[in-house]
C-alpha cells in the first residue's frame, strides 16, 4: 500500500502542474519577457503582446488537459490498488511517459495559435 501511495503522488504531480501553472499563466504572465520562467519560445518572447498572448492561450490548454489526466491518471491507479510493486512501478513509468505528451503538445498548439494571430 506505501509503494501505491507513492506512486500515486508521482503520477499525479504532472497534471498537477499542468493545472497549477495553467491557472497561474491564464490569469497573468510574468512581467517581464524572460529565458527563466514562463512560455519560452523566440515567437512568443518577440514582444509584450505576444509573450501575454502565448501565456494565457497555453494556460488554458494545460489548465483542461491538466484536469482531464488527473482523472484519468486517477482512475487508473485505482484499478492498480493491491497489485504488485513491478507491476505498480512500470505502469507508473509508463503513465508519467505518457503525462509528458499533454504537457510538451502544448508548444506545437501555442505556436501555431502565435503564427497564426500575429505573423499576417
Amino acid at each position: 500500500m506505501g509503494f501505491w501511495l507513492f506512486m500515486t503522488a508521482v503520477n499525479l504531480l504532472i497534471p498537477l502542474a499542468m493545472i497549477g501553472f495553467g491557472s497561474y499563466f491564464m490569469k497573468k504572465a510574468p512581467k517581464k519577457i524572460n529565458w527563466i520562467f514562463g512560455y519560452r519560445t523566440p515567437r512568443s518572447m518577440k514582444n509584450k503582446e505576444t509573450w501575454e498572448f502565448a501565456h494565457r492561450y497555453a494556460g488554458r490548454i494545460w489548465f483542461k488537459t491538466g484536469w482531464a489526466v488527473l482523472l484519468i491518471s486517477m482512475a487508473a491507479m485505482l484499478m492498480l490498488l493491491g497489485q504488485d510493486k513491478e507491476t505498480l512501478g512500470l505502469i507508473g513509468a509508463i503513465m508519467s511517459l505518457l503525462q509528458c505528451v499533454p504537457l510538451l503538445a502544448v508548444i506545437p498548439i501555442t505556436e501555431r495559435a502565435l503564427k497564426k494571430r500575429f505573423e499576417k
